[in-house]
This record gives C-alpha cells, sequence and structure tokens, in this order.
C-alpha cells in the first residue's frame, strides 16, 4: 500500500509537479526515453480498447472518452480522437495541455479508489474505465525521482474493489524493452 512507502503526503504531490514541469514536452520525455515504443504502445491500447467498442450488449459507445493524465495529447491524438467523436483531455501539468504526464502511480492508494469512484460516477450505461499503467513485480515501490509509485497486480486488483468497480479484462503489454516495468491494460465497470 502507499501508505507505507509515501511519508509525507504533500511533499509526494508536490515533488511529481515539480517533475514534471521539467520534462520536455515531446513523445520522448512523456514515456522517459522510450519514445521508441509509442507505436507498440498505441497498437496494442487500440486492440484492448476495441473489443469494448463493437456492436452489442454491453458495449460502450463512442461519443466520448476521456484521457486523464493526456500529457502532450500522444493518446488523444493517435488512439482516442480515431475512434471517439469528442475525446477531453485533463492533465496536472497546464504545459502540455496548452502545447498539444501524470498517471495512476501519482495517486495515493485512497485518492486512487476515490478517483476512480468518480470516473465510476460519469460513466455513460455501458461505459468502461480503461486503465494502462506500469506494475511492479511485487508490492509498492516508490520512485523518488517522479515522486510516483508502481503497485503490483494484487493492489491495484484491491483498489479497484475498493472503488467498487469490476475488472472486465486485463492483457500484458508485449514487446517492451525487458528493462522497464510490465505494462498493463485493465477494463473496469
Amino acid at each position: 500500500m502507499t501508505s507505507e512507502v509515501i511519508e509525507d503526503e504533500k511533499q509526494f504531490y508536490s515533488k511529481a509537479k515539480t517533475y514534471w514541469k521539467e520534462v520536455p514536452p515531446t513523445v520522448d520525455g512523456m514515456l522517459g526515453g522510450y519514445g521508441h515504443i509509442s507505436s507498440i504502445d498505441i497498437n496494442s491500447s487500440r486492440k484492448f480498447l476495441q473489443r469494448f467498442l463493437r456492436e452489442g450488449p454491453n458495449k460502450t459507445g463512442t461519443s466520448c472518452a476521456l484521457d486523464c493524465g493526456a500529457g502532450i495529447g500522444r493518446i488523444t491524438k493517435r488512439l482516442l480522437l480515431p475512434l471517439f467523436r469528442v475525446v477531453d483531455m485533463v492533465d496536472v501539468t497546464e504545459d502540455f495541455l496548452v502545447k498539444a504526464k501524470t498517471y495512476l502511480g501519482h495517486l495515493t492508494d485512497q485518492h486512487l479508489v476515490e478517483f476512480l469512484r468518480r470516473c465510476q460516477r460519469g460513466l455513460r450505461p455501458n461505459g468502461v474505465i480503461v486503465i494502462k499503467d506500469n506494475m511492479a513485480q511485487e508490492g509498492v515501490i516508490l520512485d523518488d525521482v517522479d515522486s510516483s509509485v508502481c503497485r503490483d497486480l494484487e493492489v491495484v486488483h484491491s483498489i479497484i474493489r475498493g472503488a467498487g468497480l469490476s475488472l472486465l479484462a486485463q492483457e500484458r503489454q508485449e514487446n517492451l524493452p525487458d528493462e522497464i516495468y510490465h505494462v498493463y491494460s485493465l477494463a473496469l465497470r
């Protein structure tokens, strides 16, 4: 749990904001120097997302999407806009949006539960929340450089349940460099 690795919550958030202000507003900056994997990431995300957009019962519509942690708009432009009529972007770093990353690791467990509950309340019928993030092998790991945490799947599943959501699908990203964390996509409702 993040409460075990974060000593000062206010400093945790302040440090993250400071870190992202220093990151160049480029694809390489958003991906921590791994800009070359952007197409792999987009294509995998598209495949994962499309299974929920097909026609039929319990499928979500394509009228709108929300990109939380939108950064410079890489996901919005290359993944969401081709699939949805309207896409809204939200990010903690205004400069990134003006030129167009926050992710789940920049929220404490309790704030993540609260965020997911707010997302759930905003869902349309059959809407889906999709999370794509780094996952630790075990437990919760604090990154003191960008002031984030990386949770393992068990912790993330516990947070999802705590928010009153159900896991619809989960998929590990393939073809990424061995030296980076595993990346998972999770669909929730």
